[in-house]
């Protein structure tokens, strides 16, 4: 199957635009195909343009109907949801979310679309009764794809996720480095990580994800990255050479104890419609590191982080927001330049190496 390479273009005499966001369903499924069309045909600024039984009924529809957002099963006949994304990221990208009954029982495979270039993931509903959460959700969905600046995927093997060199000689003990992000965040977060050394300032993070998926997400790095990389759990010491993700539905705060920090894993009421949320860690680390901290505010919808990022900066931290280019979806970055709450605004590949820099120098400088 191949795709011609036209990103996001309207083929010559292709569909005239309504100002709605245009929407492919792909499913094997008759019965799904027409609850999810019957559920968002309620949403005024969304449109359904058609739908595929399979990848390559799909591959013809994008051609044709040119959609913005395109909803995709796993589990498909002749070939699978995730080949299909596979080859739609490489040679036509666009905002694809994946709705599969797959997504909730097997987070795995959820983690390897977003790696693949999925904006997201949603879950079937488990039964019928639930169809018009899911619709409301996937709609919430559909507007931030709709968005989304969708990339290439990044190769792997480029000399700019090589780890860095061994910061060993230092005492980075007394440094944390904090990262938030969503829209997009798992990949930016997997591009960040791969270039910390294994004994790199101890990191926490908060990616916007739901509960179950963070053990698998920090699993997935843990393979991948230098640095080890698990979910926190309350009371782990925050420690070089270790990264903690913040769990799925809790907030993560760092605390001072003794001459080190310790995490903590929390109930709360969500910010910013967020549980974890990235301004919750943000405020802590603020309060407990100041100047021994440095922040970096990733890829993502929305304002969290922007205003806990500016704490930082005022405690005397290093602070950091992705550009706009490299950012699948720039909100969040975006209302952190407007607080004034970047020190410095990078692309993604160059974030890691100005975090490592920014710690090493406050270490020399304690």
């Amino acid at each position: 199957m191949a795709l011609s390479p036209n990103p996001r273009g309207i083929p010559p005499g292709g569909p005239a635009r309504t100002g709605k966001t245009r929407v492919l369903i792909v499913d094997d499924s008759a019965l799904v195909r027409r609850v999810l069309t019957e559920g968002l045909a309620k949403y005024p600024d969304i449109e359904v343009v058609g739908t595929a039984s399979d990848p390559y009924i799909a591959r013809e529809c994008i051609v044709k109907l040119s959609p913005d957002v395109v909803t995709l099963d796993i589990e498909m006949p002749r070939m699978d949801g995730l080949s299909f994304l596979s080859k739609l990221m490489r040679h036509y990208p666009i905002p694809v979310i994946v709705v599969s009954s797959l997504t909730t029982e097997y987070s795995e495979t959820a983690l390897r679309a977003l790696a693949l270039g999925a904006i997201d993931v949603i879950a079937k509903p488990g039964s019928w009764s639930a169809t018009a959460e899911v619709t409301d959700a996937l709609a919430k969905s559909i507007r931030v794809a709709s968005q989304a600046r969708v990339q290439r995927p990044l190769d792997l093997a480029e000399g700019l996720l090589k780890p860095r060199r061994p910061i060993s000689e230092l005492d980075i003990s007394q440094q944390v480095i904090a990262i938030g992000a969503s829209t997009g965040g798992t990949q930016a977060i997997e591009t960040v990580l791969r270039q910390f050394p294994a004994d790199a300032p101890g990191t926490v993070i908060v990616q916007h994800m739901p509960e179950r998926f963070t053990e698998s997400f920090a699993r997935r790095l843990n393979e991948q990255c230098s640095i080890h990389v698990r979910e926190a759990s309350d009371g782990d010491v925050i420690a070089a050479g270790l990264a903690l993700i913040a769990p799925g539905d809790k907030h993560l705060v760092i605390q001072q104890s003794g001459t080190h920090w310790v995490a903590r894993v929390k109930d709360g009421p969500k910010i910013h419609h967020q549980r974890p949320a990235a301004d919750v860690l943000f405020q802590s680390v603020a309060r407990a590191a100041g100047a021994r901290a440095v922040g970096a505010l990733l890829t993502g919808m929305g304002a969290d982080g922007a205003r806990g990022l500016l704490a930082m900066r005022d405690a005397g931290a290093h602070t950091i927001a992705q550009d706009e280019a490299s950012c699948v979806v720039f909100g969040m970055p975006r209302e952190a330049i407007r607080l004034d709450a970047a020190s410095e605004v990078l692309p993604l590949n160059r974030i890691a190496r100005h975090l490592l820099l920014h710690a090493a120098s406050n270490a020399r400088a304690a």
